[in-house]
């Protein structure tokens, strides 16, 4: 009987010392999550959901057609602007306005946040009255941008730039504050220094805060669109949006808050490959 035991307790494995389960497929969990058809198929599924609950409220009855109108028809209205044409033209002129807008905005931030980041005295005397600034609502620069600039596309996009601008000058003056100084010394025993300095050692070593900014100042940039094209425009997604609104076309409507929304995440991830593509230079 002791030799029965003996064997018994040999083929029963020390606790703790299991090996981990096998997967009879070969891949883990976190394997099927990086892949990029797994990643796609995972957010396709709220915005399938978010379509079938649209389509069975507005089929039975929840909502009125005015009030919600089905898929069908604000697809229908989609290719009925395609025929005459508008749709592309709305389409360019606001990736066109708020790109140029997101540009302008984005290299002011920058350059006014690094001095900011990287001066003292630059950082007294202008932190402040930018800070103030900071919180002024969008549509309050509108009468303002009307009355210096006018009606042209000059103030739409001043305006789209004053949203980019803040995001990408707050994370780049904070960021560069928290620089490691043995870094910033090393280099500088090195004869590097001013912009030299700047370009070479301090922006690279934050790069991951600044495509952070980028990303938060495009994404401003878009809600400033809306606001931007309320200074007297015929074309773009925001005039869009609001004629629809003037003139009860709920369907039109809804295809301008679509097509901000798809516009916005097209260009985000745009922005995502450009930052992926810097990091991998400046940090490897």
């Amino acid at each position: 009987m002791s030799a029965v035991n003996a064997d018994a307790t040999r083929d029963v494995p020390a606790p703790g010392s299991q090996k981990p389960a096998q997967d009879p497929t070969g891949t883990s969990g976190a394997d099927l999550l990086s892949r990029r058809s797994v990643q796609v198929a995972l957010g396709a599924i709220l915005p399938l959901c978010l379509l079938a609950a649209w389509q069975v409220l507005s089929s039975t009855g929840t909502f009125s057609f005015v009030q919600l109108p089905p898929p069908a028809a604000v697809a229908t209205a989609g290719l009925d602007l395609i025929a005459r044409g508008e749709l592309w033209t709305h389409i360019g002129i606001s990736v066109q306005r708020v790109l140029l807008g997101f540009v302008a905005g984005g290299a002011l931030g920058i350059v006014l946040g690094s001095a900011v980041g990287l001066s003292r005295f630059a950082h007294a005397v202008s932190a402040p009255l930018i800070g103030a600034f900071r919180a002024v609502p969008s549509l309050a620069w509108v009468p303002l941008l009307l009355l210096w600039i006018g009606i042209g596309e000059d103030s739409k996009v001043t305006l789209i730039a004053i949203g980019a601008f803040f995001p990408v000058y707050t994370t780049v003056a904070s960021s560069l504050r928290h620089v490691d100084v043995q870094l910033v010394e090393a280099a500088r025993t090195f004869g590097y220094s001013g912009l030299r300095l700047l370009l070479t050692v301090q922006l690279p070593a934050v790069v991951p805060s600044v495509f952070s900014g980028l990303r938060l100042a495009l994404a401003q940039a878009w809600l400033f669109l809306v606001a931007a094209e309320l200074l007297a425009s015929s074309m773009g997604l925001g005039y869009l949006l609001t004629d629809s609104q003037n003139n009860g076309r709920t369907d039109r409507l809804l295809l301008a808050i679509i097509l901000l929304a798809v516009l916005g995440k097209v260009t985000d991830a745009l922005l995502g490959l450009v930052e992926k593509r810097a990091l991998k230079r400046w940090t490897a």
